[in-house]
């Protein structure tokens, strides 16, 4: 029989072993093509954790990562915070009022749109190609990064997989940026949101935090192989397993959720 472990109703042994080799392939993942809340989410939800403690225990260990990521990029010059002030305040709010949106949607409801969310968000992921045509940064104000922020915070605060996707594809068409001035902004803004999001539903009493500590450890730890490996893989075959599995686990979850009995 297997050992239930008291942090999660029903949670086992296996269901944490299963959790954390999921975390640490989200964090290889991430790293090398972004999107491993497209995998962590689904894993959460087909473990049999509830869709609220889901979400909320995904934001505790996707904080890890992205605050990883955050200080790497920051330390090596590709974020510069003074020139991001608006967007971080708009990402805030919006992450602090979507997560306050999510807390009060049905259980249910949200069991059954995620998959939805999932699997359109992966097929994105798969084939968007961001411009760079656009405004040069200088032009946009900070009206323009508020709303930006504001939009894309409460994304990742009502669903979140994604999220630094999005972020990396419209600061690219947005801003004009090099590409690591873009993945230091996308990462940093993903970590306001993570974190604000963390801190909400942790005040909800909607996180699980052992396993979203073990989660994050070998998040954490996928991430550093994956920043590893990038230079020595090539993005376009991992990017297509990566949505190939993803798609895989969604329907598996939209079955669950929409037609069994």
């Amino acid at each position: 029989m297997d050992i239930i472990l008291p942090w999660v109703e029903n949670l086992t042994l296996g269901h944490l072993l299963f959790l954390m080799l999921v975390a640490f392939f989200a964090g290889f993942i991430d790293a090398i093509a972004g999107g491993g809340g497209l995998i962590t989410i689904p894993a959460l939800l087909t473990a049999g954790i509830p869709p609220h403690l889901s979400l909320g225990t995904n934001k505790l260990s996707s904080s890890f990562g992205s605050l990883t990521a955050t200080i790497t990029f920051f330390r090596k010059g590709f974020f510069s915070p003074s020139l991001w002030k608006a967007a971080a305040f708009g990402t805030l709010i919006g992450a602090a009022s979507g997560t306050l949106l999510a807390s009060i949607l049905n259980a249910d409801f949200i069991a059954k749109a995620l998959p939805l969310i999932i699997i359109c968000t992966a097929i994105y992921t798969l084939f968007a190609s961001p411009s760079s045509s656009s405004m040069p940064t200088e032009k946009k104000g900070t009206l323009f990064q508020s709303v930006h922020g504001f939009i894309l915070g409460g994304y990742d605060g009502v669903a979140g997989p994604g999220t630094g996707a999005f972020w990396t594809a419209s600061a690219l068409h947005f801003y004009r940026m090099e590409m690591l001035k873009t993945l230091g902004l996308a990462r940093t803004m993903n970590f306001i949101s993570n974190f604000t999001s963390l801190v909400t539903f942790a005040w909800l009493g909607h996180v699980a935090w052992g396993l979203g500590i073990a989660m994050g450890s070998t998040l954490m730890l996928g991430a550093w192989c994956g920043s590893h490996s990038a230079i020595r893989m090539g993005n376009l075959w991992v990017r297509r397993i990566f949505v190939l599995l993803v798609i895989l686990i969604s329907l598996r979850l939209a079955w669950q959720h929409w037609l069994a009995l």
